[in-house]
């Protein structure tokens, strides 16, 4: 099973960006920490972060064709406001779950709305580094069960 995560705008500054809110772990750590955890589930995972709406977009759209059986997505915040995320999520028809490091509907107004959410297979939010673990193990969790394995 073939696991891509996505990581959108800012996210490359996690440990440095407003550590009171989403903490001192480094993307880095948290890609070390899901890949591991990856492993000991006996998925491949593939990592992609950028800072740019289009790139995320082509990233997305190169997953279809079969290869990636599920998406892992923080979209930052593309989440509010990216319908060119939302629509390649639906055009390349993988299931996603999307994770967020903090409780976006404990957040100002306008990040308590996700363009994404009604589309996805779950939502993790809240739960800081570990909102990646959580929404990969749910995802691997309704592969599995959705195919029988």
């Amino acid at each position: 099973m073939h696991i891509a995560v996505l990581n959108g705008p800012n996210l490359n500054l996690l440990g440095e960006r407003e550590p009171e809110l989403y903490g001192r772990t480094t993307l880095a750590e948290i890609e070390a920490r899901t890949r591991e955890r990856a492993r000991q589930l006996g998925v491949e995972v593939s990592w992609t972060q950028s800072n740019h709406e289009g790139e995320l977009v082509d990233a997305i759209q190169r997953l279809g064709g079969g290869e990636v059986h599920g998406i892992v997505i923080n979209a930052a915040a593309f989440t509010h406001t990216s319908l060119a995320v939302r629509d390649a999520l639906l055009a390349v028809r993988i299931p996603f779950v999307e994770v967020h490091l903090s409780n976006i509907f404990a957040r100002e107004p306008e990040r308590r709305r996700s363009v994404l959410a009604d589309a996805a297979v779950g939502l993790v939010s809240g739960f800081g580094a570990e909102s990646y673990r959580l929404g990969l193990e749910g995802l691997v969790g309704h592969l599995q069960a959705r195919h029988g394995a």
